[in-house]
């Protein structure tokens, strides 16, 4: 196997996942997964993260061709999560005498996943690890997003080893560097996979970002994802937006409908919002949609209309399985409206209502809400809600 020296002495050792099907049990993976790992190679050899265990024997081999009967002196784990760590017993089996190295909160981690407690070096804030010809300093990134989460500079070559932070799903195909794939897809990716795995965190990113943010850097060294080289400046332009909810101009239309008159109500709000200029519209059937992908698109822009009919007396389930992520991950500013519908007693709108309200969210205009059938009054309803939302944008 043919392993990518990506800077001089600074070797990539990771492995993808293309079985698995949805990321933490989760989110799915149409591109699959990286888990990237890297061997920075001098007097001393450190290895920065380890990979999922089901990768433990690529990931050993790989480790061996560069290697060449070498001892790895320093296991560097900057984030926990099994993806990342899960590797660990079999190395420490493999080379015993290396030494863990990590914050007082990840050794406590290790010993309650993995029960090592020996041979380890707990380093604080600012810290250094010389190698010989190189230096590895540790900052600490809490809740970037998990609280033991720290990132590692080597500033004789100016790489950071960033944790999952600038991470993004897909694997590698064939190159690692950025220079060396088609990014097209990788975008829209990083997004999902902010907006799923770090979107609740933005107070902590972009307290992380300030704290890198007079490093000089050439290059990133993600957990998951392309190496990062020339595209530097985009991907922390990327996690700054995020971070701080910043949305595009946009509209997402997300509903839930059993028998297709709240999806009528939808299609003529997304038709009326067209005619009116806006052409940034993505629809989300909430049955069949892919639930990261309406959460990314979330982050993505700036207004979100929601409709459900009422389903037993409550939100329709997959509605209201969306709406508590949002809740979840905190997004504090949206244009927003509602729209449903119900056959004898309605409850869903006025429930969507009151979660945006409880956000802080700018309500543009009253909910449509639907008795029973579509009909052409509730045509000019709808035509009227979208009407105030493209008037709101513009």
């Amino acid at each position: 196997m043919y392993i990518t020296e990506i800077k001089q002495g600074i070797h990539y050792v990771g492995v993808n996942d293309r079985t698995k099907h949805r990321f933490e049990g989760l989110w799915s993976l149409p591109y699959g997964v990286s888990y990237n790992s890297y061997l920075v190679v001098d007097d001393k050899v450190a290895l920065i993260d380890t990979v999922d265990e089901a990768f433990a024997s690529r990931f050993m081999s790989n480790i061996d061709e560069v290697l060449q009967g070498r001892e790895i002196d320093y296991l560097v784990v900057n984030h926990m999560e099994a993806d990342h760590s899960a590797a660990m017993a079999t190395l420490r089996m493999r080379y015993p005498r290396m030494q863990i190295v990590g914050n007082a909160k990840t050794l406590q981690m290790i010993e309650g996943f993995y029960g090592i407690t020996d041979n380890t070096l707990c380093i604080k804030e600012g810290e250094s690890l010389s190698l010989g010809g190189r230096t590895l300093q540790f900052y600490m990134a809490p809740m970037v997003h998990w609280p033991e989460v720290m990132v590692t500079y080597c500033p004789e070559q100016r790489v950071l080893f960033s944790a999952d932070a600038f991470g993004t799903f897909g694997t590698l195909d064939g190159g690692i560097l950025d220079t060396q794939l088609a990014l097209d897809h990788f975008w829209d990716e990083m997004v999902r996979y902010y907006a799923c795995i770090v979107g609740k965190y933005g107070k902590p990113v972009q307290a992380a970002l300030k704290k890198l943010g007079g490093l000089d850097i050439e290059m990133i060294c993600s957990t998951h994802g392309p190496v990062w080289t020339r595209d530097i400046a985009k991907v922390i332009g990327i996690y700054d937006r995020l971070s701080r909810y910043q949305a595009e101009p946009g509209v997402v239309i997300a509903y839930g409908s059993m028998y297709g008159n709240t999806e009528q109500m939808a299609e003529r709000i997304a038709r009326t919002l067209a005619a009116c200029g806006v052409s940034r519209i993505r629809l989300h059937n909430l049955s069949s949609a892919d639930m990261s992908a309406v959460l990314r698109d979330i982050f993505d822009y700036d207004t979100l209309i929601v409709g459900s009919p009422t389903y037993n007396g409550e939100l329709f389930p997959e509605v209201e399985s969306l709406l508590s992520k949002i809740v979840a991950r905190g997004i504090p500013q949206r244009r927003f409206a509602a729209f449903g519908s119900f056959c004898w007693a309605g409850a869903a709108v006025k429930r969507i209502v009151d979660t945006a309200e409880r956000l802080g969210w700018t309500v543009l205009c009253p909910a449509v809400e639907m008795k029973q059938g579509y009909s052409p009054s509730v045509e000019q309803q709808c035509d009227e809600l979208a009407r105030s939302v493209a008037a709101d944008m513009q």
